[in-house]
């Protein structure tokens, strides 16, 4: 499906590419959600059901404590498994946005092309909205791997924001794409308007980034459990990065990080022939990535919560933090409401 001239004119036009200034501190607290088995380090219907019943509670009874609205990214092939997981998010007042289609390796985003792209795009997007009976219109990429081609994919699929860019995280060979990711080395820390052939790049296209928050390590739910105290100095900085010049923080984490499957036996499946890459990002991150996980990660993510909550971080999902900045027109946003005010703390 190639991108075409006029579905490109007939979006939004341009506006400023960066925040307009606000007395607010923001926090946006994002949630990728999949069939993804941590434990086993592959994709499992059974994980998903695991996600529906135990990982998705977990994060909305947190959200509920502080009064967060926050939005969730969802698989196109979790949600139509289990609907009710993209319902029981907006009985609770959170953003519905979209993951994609699946998170096969295959149905990676820097490996397929434009046209490929938009159909997947289009597609998870026709369902998340038949399934919400809202628009969607926010997107993060499976494993936040991106091309030159996404941007235009995603205004052709009728996106206004992205949120797979991490400004300046470097993820030492340990993802799958890691090395294409290096373009997030030289990203703009603020949210900002895309080029219109580049995520990485401001621009006067269509789509707005909304950066992962990163100093090197990533301010993730991975990072936190693996290391948290590590994590604890990012979050820091962090903090004094958005008191200074209003960049918001946006930790990205996932439910399945919050359900136990220790109790099976473990084997690690391999998910791809380079072997280099299957020692790093299979083997090695298998390992690491196991560490907290389910129970024990509800306090270190309290933690982070609570943090920002004290500190006064205005807890907004992505497309209400873009509507209050300024970086999306509310012309453009029809058919999208505001969630309820929040008291800042």
């Amino acid at each position: 499906m190639a991108t075409s001239s006029t579905a490109l004119e007939q979006l939004p036009a341009a506006l400023p590419v960066a925040p307009r200034p606000t007395t607010h501190r923001y926090a946006l607290w994002t949630n990728d959600v999949e069939t993804t088995s941590i434990w086993l380090n592959t994709l499992r219907d059974s994980t998903g059901l695991r996600v529906l019943q135990e990982g998705m509670p977990a994060l909305l009874d947190l959200y509920a404590e502080f009064n967060i609205r926050s939005t969730f990214y969802f698989t196109g092939y979790i949600a139509k498994l289990f609907p009710d997981i993209v319902k029981m998010i907006q009985a609770a007042g959170h953003e519905v946005g979209s993951h994609g289609k699946s998170h096969l390796v295959t149905n990676a985003f820097d490996v397929m092309p434009l046209d490929r792209q938009a159909r997947h795009l289009q597609e998870s997007k026709d369902l998340l909205e038949q399934i919400s009976g809202q628009r969607v219109v926010s997107f993060r990429a499976p494993a936040l791997r991106v091309n030159f081609d996404t941007p235009k994919a995603l205004a052709e699929a009728g996106f206004l924001t992205d949120s797979s860019v991490a400004s300046q995280r470097f993820d030492f060979g340990l993802s799958f794409g890691a090395w294409k990711k290096m373009h997030w080395l030289r990203a703009p820390r603020m949210p900002y308007r895309t080029a219109e052939d580049n995520l990485f790049r401001k621009g006067t296209g269509p789509i707005v980034e909304v950066p992962i928050s990163a100093m090197l390590f990533p301010y993730i739910g991975t990072t936190m459990r693996i290391f948290p105290t590590i994590t604890a100095g990012v979050r820091g900085a962090l903090a004094r990065e958005a008191k200074r010049t209003g960049r918001p923080i946006n930790f990205d984490i996932h439910p399945n990080e919050f359900i136990d499957e220790s109790n099976e036996t473990r084997t690690i499946e391999r998910r791809t022939k380079n072997p280099i890459a299957y020692l790093l990002a299979d083997v090695l991150r298998a390992q690491l990535k196991v560490k907290n996980l389910g129970p024990a990660a509800g306090p270190l993510y309290r933690k982070q919560l609570d943090y920002f909550h004290q500190r006064g971080f205005r807890a907004v999902n992505v497309i209400d933090y873009c509507r209050e900045v300024g970086l999306i027109a509310e012309k453009d946003l029809h058919g999208i409401l505001p969630m309820p005010a929040l008291p800042t703390a």
